[in-house]
């Protein structure tokens, strides 16, 4: 199992090292994304912080009244959201055409990131949207940001290859191994579905209760 294990990390490891140009790139736009939603909360106009303080303030509300949550149908809806989110980058992976789809998804969900943790920070303050954003958002993220920006990385992969070797051989197999990596980090990205229902949120619900709102 060490040495599985081992195998496993070192492969990442050389991955990583082999692409690093691009996954500068695509956590630079993440990045990007993140900075856009944070500044994008702070330039509202007053009714736009209403809302959101109204948005915010009921989800907690709301989340410390409900007695049970429904798990089940939580993370059986997130698995359909990544998947579809996966199958539509694969797709505009294997084209030349469809990069700038790519980056634009990993440009918003960074935006996502930044919008959320900011609207957070914004209605509840500092101090507790820190331990918010930790209990609500941080496990899963763990996983969901590096496969999303592997999957980035595998459709650039793709990208130059259709580009700089016109070979049909050789296109195919940079499909193929587009393709498994994506059914990779699709399971990684699945993963990470559980830990956001099943984990976070109860996690979430038990720190909402020691974090008077």
């Amino acid at each position: 199992m060490r040495r599985k294990a081992s195998k496993i990390k070192n492969t990442i490891i050389q991955y990583a090292k082999n692409n690093s140009k691009e996954y500068i790139l695509v956590v630079l736009i993440f990045i990007i994304g993140v900075f856009i939603g944070v500044m994008f909360i702070n330039n509202c106009t007053e009714e736009q912080e209403t809302t959101i303080v109204t948005y915010i303030t009921e989800f907690i509300e709301k989340f410390k009244s409900i007695e049970t949550i429904d798990k089940g149908n939580l993370t059986i809806t997130s698995i359909k959201n990544t998947i579809i989110l996966t199958v539509i980058i694969w797709l505009a992976g294997t084209t030349v055409i469809g990069l700038p789809v790519v980056l634009g998804l990993i440009l918003f969900r960074g935006f996502c990131l930044g919008y959320t943790i900011s609207a957070i920070t914004f209605t509840i303050g500092v101090g507790k949207s820190i331990t918010f954003c930790l209990l609500a958002l941080f496990l899963q993220n763990i996983l969901f940001i590096p496969a999303l920006l592997t999957i980035g990385v595998s459709s650039i992969k793709l990208y130059k290859a259709i580009i700089n070797d016109r070979r049909k051989e050789n296109i195919k197999i940079e499909i193929i191994r587009h393709t498994i990596i994506s059914l990779i980090m699709l399971g990684v990205l699945i993963l990470s579905c559980f830990i956001e229902n099943e984990i976070s949120t109860s996690l979430l619900k038990i720190g909402i209760k020691y974090m008077k709102f």
